[in-house]
């Protein structure tokens, strides 16, 4: 049954890359249709209420590599942009002391003597060095990829910029950028530190959401990668949106509308419509169609391309390329509502510790006999979380006196060995709970509701593949010029009017929005052209 309405461009999916391409191609005047298979927008970036007057950041929950373009491009602070300031990052010790960093330098400096007087050096020319690979690699991560593998003159120009800026960095800039783009955290951060808890709290962001340990290389990259973001100017900084990461895409959505894209909720996509090689609309699983001759999906590269796509109407050897893409989901969420709030019995009654991120992961090795476990198909007996209390930064998440509380858990992998995730899911959040409660002996105490999130669930939530949350492991052969195939970093395809602007693209997972800005750029100037 064909709908009636024309549209210049439909958008697959309504997750942040979704409306962030939707808004700029509406704003720059396409009659835009979003199509959005669940019954609310923001795909892994979600906040529902669970239990009355509590509300939960299911998936992803904060803010830090959203591009400082968007926000000014799309004047999304006159949609409600509300980003609010984590302050602080808590790392409690087995031996019951602790590191608490936070907004004053002067005060990390004694809080970092307190534990290596050495390493307040150290500290800095980390952060001086690591400053330099950063404003060196950025100009790439906010610039679409060259096509290295084109012979057209328009590509050989972008890829003679990318020679002449790789030539002109200094050579010790250059040779720490390949040592963290190639090698581990550890082997990195060990040329600078001593401290066991100062590196552990470190290495801890190189092992959210991907497949590595500490000590395997690859998460130098995914490390750098993290340090990209930053909040009102501050590098490397975080935020959690107003109403958590489900209130900013609703900010998204209402700019995409209020430019004129069309939002359309419940409404799945089956498969493309395509003619003579170039797409003509989509599909929907209920026999919908809708007519387009752009068609854009913010889907991941196999969702894209081996179920939206008809594989057969693509090269054969860009086939293979997707079917080799790896994925393998690691990260779980377990959602906690409490009746108060944890302590800590080093710090009594404080809660500044409470402001921003709780690292569980007291040394290097702890984070990488948690990911022994998942190398062979099973989940940590003593898990590494990365967690937020959310309620402290929005107390509107949780009624007067309760609290809400976050945990990103590594690592659990899609596939468990000899088991399912519907046996294990209960068992697997008891040593989440017990890890928590090892450090703030009360927590049982308040806990008053949990949602597990095993990778599964993620993946038939949202529809990332394998519960992947980057969209795609961040491995060297799956980034920039080969995100997510040699010859298509552009967000073209092989097939003419079809898109891809999702986190399997440049640059990459988490809250971002990049890929859509970039690949409505590319639509816009290919539709103009």
């Amino acid at each position: 049954m064909a709908d009636s309405h024309a549209y210049d461009v439909i958008v697959i999916g309504a997750g942040h890359n979704g409306l962030t391409n939707a808004a700029y191609l509406a704003k720059a005047g396409q009659r835009v249709l979003v199509l959005e298979q669940n019954s609310l927008v923001g795909g892994a970036a979600i906040t529902e209420e669970l239990r009355p007057g509590f509300q939960f950041t299911t998936f992803s929950y904060a803010l830090s590599l959203l591009r400082p373009e968007i926000i000014a491009e799309l004047d999304l602070v006159r949609y409600g942009f509300n980003p609010l300031y984590m302050r602080s990052h808590f790392a409690p010790m087995d031996n019951g002391d602790y590191l608490l960093l936070g907004p004053d330098d002067a005060v990390n400096r004694q809080e970092i003597a307190r534990h290596s007087k050495a390493d307040v050096d150290g500290m800095e020319r980390f952060q001086h060095d690591t400053s330099r690979v950063r404003q060196f690699l950025r100009p790439l991560f906010d610039s679409i990829p060259p096509n290295v593998f084109s012979k057209d003159p328009q590509d050989a120009d972008q890829v003679a910029w990318l020679l002449n800026h790789l030539g002109g960095a200094d050579t010790k800039v250059i040779h720490d950028s390949v040592r963290l783009l190639t090698g581990s955290i550890k082997d990195f951060v060990d040329d600078y530190l001593e401290s066991e808890i100062i590196k552990a709290t470190i290495c801890s962001a190189a092992c959210v959401g991907i497949k590595l340990g500490p000590m395997s290389p690859g998460t130098g990259m995914n490390w750098l990668y993290l340090a990209m973001g930053e909040h009102d100017g501050h590098s490397g900084s975080w935020s959690f949106h107003k109403g958590g990461n489900g209130g900013f895409t609703q900010v998204l959505a209402r700019a995409a509308t209020a430019y004129g894209a069309e939002i359309r909720l419940n409404s799945a996509v089956s498969h493309l419509l395509t003619k003579h090689g170039e797409a003509r609309g989509v599909v929907l699983r209920d026999g919908t169609e809708f007519r387009a001759p752009v068609v854009v999906s913010s889907l991941d590269p196999r969702r894209t391309f081996l179920q939206i796509a008809d594989p057969r109407e693509l090269p054969s050897d860009f086939v293979e390329t997707i079917e080799r893409f790896r994925f393998q989901g690691v990260s779980s969420k377990v959602n906690f509502a409490l009746d108060g709030i944890p302590r800590y019995p080093a710090l009594g009654d404080r809660t500044d510790h409470l402001l921003g991120f709780l690292n569980f992961a007291p040394t290097v090795e702890y984070m990488e006999r948690a990911y022994d476990a998942a190398k062979y198909g099973w989940y940590s007996e003593h898990p590494y979380i990365d967690a937020c209390i959310q309620s402290f930064m929005d107390p509107d998440m949780a009624p007067p006196g309760k609290h809400v509380m976050s945990c990103y858990v590594m690592y659990t992998p899609h596939e468990l060995k000899s088991s399912t995730w519907a046996e294990q899911r209960e068992n697997m959040a008891d040593r989440v709970q017990a890890t928590v409660n090892r450090f703030f002996p009360n927590f049982d105490d308040l806990v008053l509701q949990r949602e597990v999130v095993t990778p599964d669930i993620i993946e038939e939530r949202t529809g990332l593949s394998e519960g992947n949350i980057y969209a795609g492991e961040f491995f060297p052969h799956q980034m920039y010029f080969f995100r997510p195939a040699p010859g298509y970093s552009d967000y073209r395809t092989p097939i003419e009017g079809y898109y891809q602007c999702g986190s399997g693209t440049h640059p990459g997972g988490c809250v971002i929005g990049a890929p859509g800005r970039f690949a409505s750029q590319q639509i816009i100037k290919d539709t103009r052209r």
